[in-house]
């Protein structure tokens, strides 16, 4: 199958409307794979049936449906290593220093399959020392509800508690269930922490305002115009002592005044 440019182009234009997520000329064969599962369950021959069906109807379920096939879900446990070292060594410290009601608010957005939002709430149980008095709120929102019915199930093949779960933490907080074959179910002592739910990063965000806010190598799938928009509107859902987490190699500059780079710490921001 050889999509047609008009086609591919309309695709892209969709795709930027309802997620924010630009699609540039050599993602044609990455859109023509994503679609083509699509193109049989609505037992259509082409990418140009797609397009032609949404020019004339706009349905609903196909928008989703196309969105979803866009969304880049690539996660693993303790992704980089690095960040849960900087929330174990320098973010919990500021946390307790500035937390008078002992509760820690933490966000995950673009959460994916739930890994990152579970390793922080492992990271956390673990520093049960300080933390052991706290109560750890965790939410973690994607714009994918296929996805956000995987991360609420917890439950992952062999290859996803490999890549980066130290085998410690892996007998300590999941169980092997027969029923799953070869996967592992993380244990209701670290789900009760963390729940999820739908949210698009183009919207508002109807949520309290949280200490930790994780964005990491989400924004580089946006445009400059939608990366601002998206950092002022965390800005405005950190608490005074908040922290920002992005990717290790990505910048705000010249995005927002509303934050800074938190100690010469690459990738963590707190407000200006």
């Amino acid at each position: 199958m050889t999509m047609k440019n008009e086609d591919f182009q309309y695709i892209c234009k969709i795709v930027k409307e309802k997620s924010g997520i630009s699609l540039s000329e050599d993602k044609g064969y990455l859109v023509e794979s994503r679609l083509l599962p699509i193109v049989r369950k609505n037992d259509m021959s082409t990418i140009g049936d797609i397009v032609s069906k949404l020019r004339t109807t706009n349905n609903p379920d196909l928008l989703k449906d196309i969105v979803e096939a866009m969304t880049t879900n690539e996660t693993s446990f303790f992704r980089d290593v690095k960040p849960f070292d900087i929330l174990k060594e320098t973010v919990v410290p500021r946390i307790i220093e500035h937390n008078i009601h002992k509760d820690i608010s933490i966000w995950s957005a673009a959460c994916s399959t739930g890994q990152e939002a579970y390793s922080v709430a492992i990271t956390l149980e673990e520093d049960n020392l300080r933390l052991g008095s706290y109560k750890k709120n965790i939410v973690g929102t994607d714009i994918d509800t296929t996805i956000i019915k995987k991360a609420e199930d917890a439950v992952y093949s062999q290859f996803e508690v490999q890549r980066g779960l130290p085998i410690m933490l892996l007998m300590k907080y999941f169980m092997q269930q027969e029923s799953y074959g070869e996967k592992w179910e993380l244990k209701d002592e670290i789900k009760r922490y963390v729940k999820f739910k739908y949210l698009n990063l183009l919207d508002n965000y109807p949520m309290d305002k949280h200490d930790i806010i994780y964005c990491r190598n989400v924004l580089i799938y946006f445009e400059a115009d939608i990366k601002s928009q998206i950092l002022n509107k965390m800005a405005d859902c950190l608490k005074p002592h908040g922290v920002l987490f992005l990717g290790s190699s990505e910048t705000i500059s010249g995005l927002t005044d509303k934050l800074v780079q938190f100690d010469g710490i690459n990738g963590l921001f707190r407000l200006k």
